[in-house]
């Protein structure tokens, strides 16, 4: 009697060990689980930092945010307002002699590597802002000193791209122009592209550094023209494309060495594709011209109206797809990212 009692109590001892054993078997093979997810997240995450072709990239982020988590839902910011609570209007511009690029950056301590985002909401819209550039440091210093705040205050996700030519041959800044593209493009799928002069700054806020669905010229007046528009075909001075309005029209012609005639030709290249150039009011696109003597080296163009007789038969052979250069060096500043380029010289 007293042995089958002992088997008895011994077989309700061993039930409840193997159900011990089972439970902590589920909390292990559970916490092992959720271990290895969260890994995978992580180790996807650290591979959208490495660049990679713009397909490749746009097939990934798809993949990504097509069935996104709830703990990512929780955390993703909201999209900042179709239009900025922060835009001023009309601003009085400053050209302050003393001014310093430490004094810049001070101001602008939320950019990091020319590259802004908002803190509080997800931007509307990425925007690169290329500017072809040489010897032209006190006006970049001004350019980057009002246009951060004024990008800033638009709420927009942006980078600022300089791009200078190397060496004494003649300025091409269309050439240039391509170069900020294709470079661009290798840190981010931009969306929308700004070609940007460096003596053109902006005076109104609500002049929005976003694309449309057709390109956009900015400029329709200037201090230095009276506010009015240069001629009715000019698209000139800062000009919006979106990343694919540029490629399908091959970009800038990589053959205008020196002053004038490229930017018409652009025009020419939109109008081949039935595009309309569009532009914002009057009174809004207003821009102030830094004063300046002609360059040593961007001398006035005198093949630029040859060369726009043939802008119908070149330009799908002349432009993004035949942009032949040489980077020398990237340099990532706090307030842009400056591209060195050595972009050849004019044929002889």
């Amino acid at each position: 009697m007293g042995l089958c009692t002992a088997i008895k109590k011994f077989s309700r001892r061993g039930k409840y060990a193997v159900l011990i054993g089972l439970l902590l078997s589920v909390l292990a093979w559970k916490a092992s689980f959720s271990g290895a997810t969260d890994k995978t997240i992580r180790v996807n995450f650290a591979a959208t930092q490495t660049p990679v072709k713009e397909d490749e990239l746009r097939g990934k982020l798809n993949s990504w945010t097509a069935a996104p988590s709830h703990s990512n839902i929780s955390t993703e910011k909201e999209e900042c307002p179709e239009k900025s609570p922060l835009l001023m209007g009309a601003s009085k511009l400053s050209f302050e002699s003393s001014l310093t690029l430490k004094d810049v950056e001070h101001e602008n301590k939320v950019v990091t590597e020319g590259e802004y985002e908002p803190s509080d909401c997800k931007a509307r819209h990425s925007v690169a802002i290329l500017i072809p550039h040489r010897n032209r440091e006190k006006h970049l210093l001004y350019l980057l000193h009002h246009l951060h705040p004024f990008l800033q205050r638009q709420q927009l996700h942006y980078a600022i791209y300089v791009i200078h030519q190397a060496g004494d041959a003649t300025f091409n800044r269309a050439k240039l122009l391509n170069v900020g593209y294709l470079e661009a493009i290798k840190d981010f799928s931009w969306e929308c592209f700004i070609f940007h002069d460096v003596d053109l700054v902006p005076e109104n806020d609500h002049n929005l550094y976003v694309c449309d669905q057709q390109p956009k010229h900015l400029v329709v007046g200037r201090n230095v023209t009276g506010y009015k528009l240069r001629y009715k075909g000019y698209f000139g001075g800062v000009t919006a494309m979106t990343k694919d309005q540029f490629f399908q029209v091959n970009g800038f012609s990589n053959n205008y060495w020196g002053w004038g005639g490229e930017d018409d030709d652009l025009r020419v290249r939109v109008e081949q594709q039935k595009m309309t150039i569009v532009r914002p009011p009057a009174d809004v696109a207003r821009y102030t011209m830094v004063f300046h003597k002609r360059d040593t080296g961007n001398q006035v163009n005198k093949n630029r109206m040859r060369l726009l007789g043939q802008t119908i038969k070149m330009w799908r052979s002349d432009g993004l797809n035949s942009c032949v250069y040489e980077t020398l060096s990237v340099g990532r500043y706090p307030l842009y990212v400056n591209i060195t380029a050595n972009i050849g010289q004019p044929q002889s």
